[in-house]
């Protein structure tokens, strides 16, 4: 990050704020250049893995809808998340961008049929959007702890893979104990970097 006085000391909102303010600065042809590398990557990924958790990028969030397109072409099944109450996530299943509709917090879902949060526990590689992460793996998310409630159900050797772009991978964000860590960040240009190794 281009702040080198923020730490793992600097209030989450306070991160939070840095880093969005970042993302709009963001040009169309630089955000473009990135979904497209990040596009490939989950599609080499999902080619190795049968049933994939993923997510529809809103606003200025790395990636695009694509990813989900290239990730069901690979042969893997893609479960995004229904976030409609407090508590873990529930699931359904992607068929394809005419398939989604609008839903609260300005997400997107799939309009079939939800499975429930433990459905979650079937997939190999959980993709999960973040706003940094830590080489540690600690993720920072938007704060309302969705994710937070539903990793839990994953399965211990399932991969957790915060998609950020390559500035909001840093050295050490702000934990507190509920946080579950991430096992790896995926970013435009650095790919797929194992985290929790230091």
């Amino acid at each position: 990050m281009s702040v080198p006085e923020f730490s793992e000391n600097t209030p989450k909102d306070l991160w939070r704020e840095h880093v969005l303010a970042e993302r709009r600065l963001l040009d169309d042809a630089q955000r473009a250049m990135e979904s497209s590398a990040l596009c490939h990557a989950v599609g080499e990924l999902a080619a190795e893995h049968s049933v994939v958790a993923a997510y529809v990028p809103i606003g200025r969030e790395p990636g695009s809808i694509e990813m989900l397109d290239a990730m069901a072409a690979a042969g893997a099944t893609v479960l995004l998340p229904s976030a409609h109450e407090p508590g873990p996530l529930k699931w359904a299943r992607y068929e394809g961008r005419d398939a989604l509709v609008r839903a609260p917090y300005g997400l997107l879902e799939p309009s079939g049929p939800l499975l429930e949060p433990d459905a979650v526990g079937q997939c190999s590689v959980v993709l999960l959007p973040a706003l940094a992460v830590d080489r540690r793996g600690v993720r920072l998310g938007r704060g309302a702890g969705f994710y937070d409630r539903t990793l839990d159900l994953c399965s211990p050797e399932a991969m957790l893979v915060a998609i950020v772009r390559d500035e909001e991978l840093s050295s050490r964000l702000p934990a507190e104990p509920h946080d579950r860590r991430v096992t790896h960040a995926l970013t435009p240009d650095g790919g797929l970097v194992r985290l929790g190794t230091e």
